[in-house]
């Protein structure tokens, strides 16, 4: 039987998180990834957040829901011995059929030091690769550096199969430049515009060509938040509560706006409001829930939502997602939605890839 027009492009293109945002019931991850795989995406996404979303453990648990669905968990590097963090990858190769990649985060640079964590630097982050690869390679692996002192590291029970790709999740020139030296893979921020991805794919490919890399060989991931056919008080919540989290926090915020080439005076405005200087630079999202944000959301000028997120109809959605593929990025990651409230999205995105001929 012949497949709906657009869907293997579909399949190919789009992915979606699953648990979104703050979890009191992480077990609903397996009804979302399900119905993402039902409505036809081609990944899940899974972020890390203490204590609910521990992405191995849900990992696993997805990985024997699915069959087909590309499963993507994001590590803080520094939170977890490479030995276990490279047996995580390994195994769940195993277990899910060569369907798993593994994304490394910088996280807030405050938020690890709040952990007693080491600051995931790109020289941390470059040595932690490197280890990885080498253990699936099979290699025992004796490091002395600035991640430590590991005298031996080897996996003993090797999966045969497709080594995991790394993906790195970059806002700035530094962190882009980084991951088209050193990853498969690199996922941009929420509430990059269209030009953020051109300026920011560019960056990547030319720092691949540069170290004789297959500048197309890294796959451009775009995060974009979406409300297809929200009342307005959620889609409030969902997007313009959510953004202030990105823009609020100092270097992140400034990073977004800087490769979109917007103004950068609006951060000094959100920063100013009484609710986010009374944080004292703890990150908003760990204080206020997205409804509680949305009076500071209101500082956001409109083109910042038209430019960086996807928002109206699911017809609307689904067109200004394909601007986001014109300007270079090779699979988008949806945002904020439930898997439950995107079928119609999917149904229209099928439309919009078909009519463009993929």
């Amino acid at each position: 039987m012949a497949q709906e027009p657009g869907a293997q492009a579909l399949f190919d293109k789009f992915g979606t998180y699953i648990l979104p945002g703050r979890v009191d019931d992480p077990r609903r991850s397996i009804e979302e990834a399900q119905e993402a795989e039902r409505i036809g995406l081609g990944a899940i996404w899974i972020s890390e957040r203490f204590a609910l979303k521990e992405p191995a453990v849900l990992a696993g648990a997805v990985s024997q829901a699915t069959s087909n669905i590309r499963i993507n968990g994001t590590f803080y590097a520094t939170m977890r011995h490479p030995i276990v963090t490279a047996s995580v990858a390994n195994l769940m190769q195993a277990m899910s059929a060569d369907r798993f990649s593994i994304m490394f985060a910088r996280a807030v640079p405050a938020y690890m030091q709040m952990l007693g964590a080491p600051a995931i630097t790109m020289e941390r982050l470059a040595d932690y690769i490197s280890i990885m690869r080498r253990l699936w390679d099979g290699e025992t692996v004796s490091y002395e550096g600035v991640l430590g002192k590991f005298p031996m590291l080897k996996l003993t029970d090797m999966h045969a199969g497709k080594k995991p790709p790394v993906i790195f999740t970059a806002i700035g020139p530094k962190s882009l430049e980084f991951a088209g030296t050193h990853c498969d893979g690199v996922l941009l921020h929420p509430f990059v515009s269209t030009t953020g991805v051109r300026n920011s794919t560019k960056i990547v490919r030319d720092a691949a060509e540069k170290a004789g890399r297959d500048p197309m060989s890294v796959r451009i991931y775009h995060n974009i938040i979406v409300a297809p056919d929200l009342p307005k008080d959620e889609e409030d919540a969902v997007v313009r509560g959510r953004a202030i989290t990105y823009f609020e926090l100092p270097g992140f915020g400034d990073l977004i706006v800087e490769i979109n080439e917007w103004d950068k005076s609006v951060l000094d405005l959100i920063r100013a409001h009484p609710k986010i200087a009374a944080l004292n630079g703890r990150p908003a999202d760990q204080a206020y829930t997205r409804q509680e944000l949305v009076d500071v959301g209101a500082l956001l000028p409109q083109h910042w939502i038209d430019d960086g997120a996807a928002v109206g109809t699911a017809a609307q959605c689904a067109d200004q997602l394909m601007a986001y593929l014109d300007a270079g990025a090779d699979e988008i990651l949806l945002h904020g939605a439930s898997p439950k409230d995107m079928g119609p999205l999917t149904q229209e995105l099928r439309r919009a890839l078909a009519a463009k001929g993929l």
